[in-house]
């Protein structure tokens, strides 16, 4: 009855209140096809590790310096134009029916790639922002990605357990890892042995995404990669 009474509304809810391209206002569908091939795509070459584009080498300055824990990230799309319009609908707006298709495009992205998965693992947010926001957008992404993908989803054994500054408020790599140092904890070994893939919207410095991978290696997981719908140049 409940999911018939969901359907119901959704279709009343579509009725009156179509869904409107976030790019160019066209009904239909909140990405419209002409929009979807506009989009700005990440493309090689880009560093091996943290997916940021670069010419020439295998690994960016950066990450030469670096001895992290996380194995890759990767994000089909540069955080900018109607990219960033959506996932600020989606993250600060409640634009929740915005998820499916942006899911689908991250989706696309993770079977088309070479990125070892066995289930996907939304980052998580601490039970002080979800109760004000009501939703963990990263989790709404991971359970669509995952529709699409017909992999398995994660969401309990990886805690959020400080309640960090939000990562926009930091300018500086340092700050924004020490501002995630020891936030994540992997709670059980339901994950020991498997190949994760993370799930976030955005990829800034990777500072959270490094953090989330050295709770789950800690708890035995073998690799940890970071899957995002866009990031920041």
């Amino acid at each position: 009855m409940t999911e018939w009474f969901g359907k119901l509304v959704e279709i009343v809810s579509n009725f009156f209140f179509p869904s409107r391209c976030l790019g160019c206002g066209r009904t239909g569908s909140y990405l419209c096809q002409d929009c979807r091939s506009r989009l700005p795509r990440i493309t090689p070459p880009i560093c091996n590790k943290c997916g940021r584009p670069q010419p020439g080498a295998l690994l960016c300055a950066t990450c030469w310096s670096w001895n992290s824990y996380i194995d890759g990230i990767r994000s089909p799309f540069y955080f900018e134009g109607v990219i960033r319009q959506c996932v600020h609908q989606l993250k600060y707006y409640g634009l929740k029916a915005s998820t499916s298709g942006l899911a689908e495009l991250m989706a696309r992205y993770l079977t088309d790639s070479t990125i070892p998965v066995d289930v996907l693992v939304p980052v998580p947010l601490h039970r002080k922002k979800l109760r004000q926001r009501g939703y963990n957008q990263s989790e709404l992404l991971a359970r669509e990605i995952a529709k699409f993908a017909g992999l398995p989803v994660n969401s309990n054994s990886l805690r959020r357990v400080k309640d960090s500054q939000p990562q926009t408020r930091a300018v500086r790599v340092d700050v924004r890892r020490a501002n995630v140092n020891n936030a994540f904890q992997c709670s059980d070994l339901h994950l020991t042995g498997k190949q994760v893939v993370l799930i976030d919207d955005v990829c800034t410095s990777g500072s959270t995404l490094e953090a989330c991978a050295v709770a789950l290696k800690s708890a035995g997981v073998v690799t940890v990669w970071g899957l995002t719908l866009a990031r920041e140049t």
